[in-house]
């Protein structure tokens, strides 16, 4: 269930899980979810044992979560407010990542409503590049951060600025969609800036892998 306004799992989602289910879990495994919506990757993760911090800026995703949890019989905390915060001082064998990542017109992040689940600055990149900063700090030493995105954000920035943290990375999957009514409605726009070719009508995303050694 997700309450209105609350980003639903879509194709990303999908992949990010897909990713999740390749990795090893050990008793134990420590899980930070970045942005988790409906908390469907958290409960995935957890429902295999891991120990899962899941983290969102929106009240109503992290009320789903939890709600979610409960139904699914599975413990995990959910946590409101910025990763950066609530995961201070503390690291992680898996890092999950969804953030928002829709090039807007608005160089800014949404200060509230559901546009904040895609919105991410001019290029797409504000929280992108964000966890590629925080990565190095939240990962234990041999610790994935799985982050999907589009290939709109440009993945080569992702992997040399993980790489320049320290993080060895690469894109582990990709995958065709096609695009969804916010992309559609910013056709011209994105063409504007060079986003995007003129008869552009599906979206690549991508997962990136990184590991800390």
């Amino acid at each position: 269930m997700a309450l209105p306004g609350v980003y639903r799992p879509q194709a990303d989602t999908h992949m990010l899980g897909d990713a999740l289910a390749m990795e090893d879990f050990h008793p134990g495994v420590q899980v930070l979810e970045i942005g988790t919506g409906t908390g469907a990757l958290a409960i995935s993760a957890a429902g295999r044992g891991a120990k899962v911090t899941a983290v969102d800026v929106s009240w109503r995703a992290v009320i789903t979560a939890r709600l979610n949890a409960l139904h699914q019989h599975v413990s995990m905390r959910v946590l409101h407010g910025d990763f950066t915060t609530r995961a201070r001082g503390r690291r992680y064998d898996i890092v999950l990542a969804n953030p928002p990542y829709v090039p807007s017109p608005n160089p800014q992040l949404p200060a509230s409503g559901p546009s904040r689940a895609w919105d991410a600055g001019l290029d797409g990149r504000l929280l992108i590049d964000r966890i590629c900063a925080s990565a190095p700090a939240l990962l234990c030493r041999g610790g994935v951060l799985l982050m999907v995105h589009s290939a709109i954000c440009g993945p080569e920035r992702t992997l040399k600025r993980l790489a320049q943290a320290g993080l060895p990375a690469e894109v582990a999957a990709r995958s065709y969609v096609p695009w969804g009514p916010v992309l559609r409605s910013r056709q011209a726009w994105l063409h504007s800036q060079g986003l995007v070719g003129a008869s552009e009508e599906r979206e690549e995303l991508v997962i990136i892998r990184a590991k800390a050694l």
